[in-house]
């Protein structure tokens, strides 16, 4: 029987915290006021309100790579759910379970052309496994209950749920079934002796790995034993999350830039790919190979991403009789750093006073690779990377981070120019009372595109193309602009300066940004 005191926005929130959501990430609109409602009367959901859409998707990213459960963001319209696309985008290539909720007009006002109205379905297609609308409240939770599923269905992904405001505000809504998230099908014994017999073959193998087996210890381990036996382990060059730091095996990073990558592959013959894809460059250069797999290697899944690679590795460990284990990192011990203020004594910092299972939200672009490096021997730590490419991310994902572990602390990692692109994620941290270190990687330029630029072969850098990737002119004032959102901030030019100012935020429990002068 239908319960006609439910709404179908109460039905839909309902669903969701009975398979297991707890947090939302919003900016709402006159469309999701009902839903706002409905929020408003589940204690098991816990409502953050995000001053842009790109930090709400962010966030939710973030919450999902620590937690493993899927985060709701809700977005207004078409508009709002086109702010928030380019983190899930990233949460996308992170292969991160997420619920986007897309208010839309009333069903019967959708073909009036309202100044809001857009093709939302069509808007969402590209970074949605899965759409759903609810188009009656009787409907609302099992749609609801659907999209859960599929967000969690390996190797999970962001989905979209539409939900005209009618059905938000309409009586007759029913809770749909409870979901339980399916765990990732097993890698066939035919596929396993496949693997096994072409190692066994083979002159110089590699093991790409990537997935959940990242941050399994007792996968770390195996990965230790095939190394040990003569199997060179490598990951991709920008995975959703890795467990890293002192006593921990450390696998190689796939290079970023694609002669680089290749020549250090020189000679492999095969290529074994563990819960990830054939690796390919970030972008096209003239000249350039854009495959990274060397000639004559041959390739060959182990797993695929929605397989198990956790239990695949260990398998595979196990059909090799490979009992020894490789080197684990060894404990940075490293003095306070002295003088100008450089990555690398950033990093140096980093070792110093950065507790056990810190939580690293990287998006420092050209610095990424001097910090992800310089802390190989911190203590035992997860990395979150930009996997998407798309820069911004950092600030927004350390909220969703800290959320899913509260106990811990996170410190994001940012250029100057990604931090601007969701700067408002400073308003939420110090509105939530989030204890996020931020650190801003201030050198007044687009770097990386610096870089990019005589890569790609352009040609000569004249005026106009070094304005355009110049922050200097004016300069940001990343302290007062933290602390116009609520968030304490300093300011430094020195190594001594940032080792001191960076053990007063790490003990501190409330949001701080420190601007590093490079």
């Amino acid at each position: 029987m239908v319960n006609n005191k439910k709404t179908g926005s109460q039905a839909l929130v309902a669903t969701l915290a009975n398979c297991g959501v707890t947090h939302c990430f919003a900016n709402p609109g006159t469309s999701e006021m009902h839903l706002i409602q409905a929020l408003d009367k589940e204690p098991r959901i816990h409502s953050v309100l995000c001053l842009f859409e790109g930090v709400a998707s962010a966030a939710a990213d973030g919450f999902a790579r620590i937690s493993g459960v899927p985060a709701i963001t809700l977005l207004h319209l078409g508009p709002g759910y086109g702010n928030a696309l380019a983190n899930i985008h990233n949460a996308r290539r992170a292969y991160s379970p997420m619920i986007n909720i897309v208010g839309d007009h009333a069903t019967y006002h959708r073909n009036l052309d309202a100044p809001l109205t857009s093709d939302i379905e069509t808007i969402v297609k590209a970074n949605s496994s899965w759409i759903g609308v609810a188009e009656t409240a009787l409907e609302a939770g099992e749609v609801a209950a659907k999209s859960f599923e599929a967000a969690t269905n390996a190797p999970n992904s962001p989905v979209t749920l539409i939900l005209p405001a009618d059905t938000a505000w309409t009586d007759g809504g029913v809770d749909g079934p409870n979901v339980i998230a399916k765990s990732p099908s097993l890698v066939t014994s035919q596929t396993l002796d496949e693997v096994v017999g072409a190692i066994k073959a083979a002159q110089k193998p590699i093991i790409l790995v990537g997935g959940a087996a990242l941050y399994d210890d007792d996968a770390l381990g195996n990965m230790a034993r095939l190394a040990k036996a003569g199997v060179r382990v490598m990951i991709d060059t920008f995975p959703a999350r890795q467990a890293r730091g002192a006593g921990r095996f450390a696998p190689e990073k796939m290079q970023y830039f694609a002669e680089m990558a290749l020549s250090s592959m020189a000679g492999v013959d095969l290529m074994i790919l563990a819960g990830t894809s054939i690796p390919c460059a970030f972008f096209a250069y003239p000249n350039t190979p854009s495959i990274l797999v060397p000639d004559g290697c041959t390739t060959m899944a182990l797993s695929e991403r929605c397989e198990d690679t956790i239990e695949a590795l260990q398998k595979l460990v196990d059909a090799l009789d490979a009992n020894e284990t490789a080197a684990v990192v060894s404990a940075a011990q490293l003095p306070a750093p002295n003088g100008p203020l450089n990555p690398a004594k950033i990093a140096q910092s980093l070792c110093r006073h950065m507790p056990e299972n810190t939580i690293i939200c990287d998006d420092s672009v050209s610095n990424g690779f001097a910090m992800y490096f310089g802390t190989m021997g911190a203590k035992k730590h997860d990395w979150l990377a930009l996997t998407g490419g798309a820069i911004g991310i950092g600030l927004s994902m350390a909220i969703g981070a800290q959320m899913a572990a509260p106990q811990r602390k996170t410190i994001a990692l940012s250029g100057d120019g990604s931090a601007m692109y969701a700067i408002q994620a400073l308003w939420t941290m110090a509105r939530e009372k989030l204890p996020i270190v931020t650190i801003i990687f201030a050198n007044h330029d687009y770097k990386v595109l610096n870089i990019e630029m005589m890569r790609t072969g352009a040609g000569d850098v004249g005026a106009t193309a070094k304005s355009m990737l110049s922050l200097a002119d004016p300069k940001l004032d990343f302290v007062a602009l933290a602390k116009g959102h609520g968030v304490q901030a300093a300011s430094v030019t020195t190594s001594e300066e940032f080792d001191a100012i960076l053990e007063i935020a790490l003990a501190s429990n409330e949001p701080w940004l420190i601007e590093a002068m490079i």
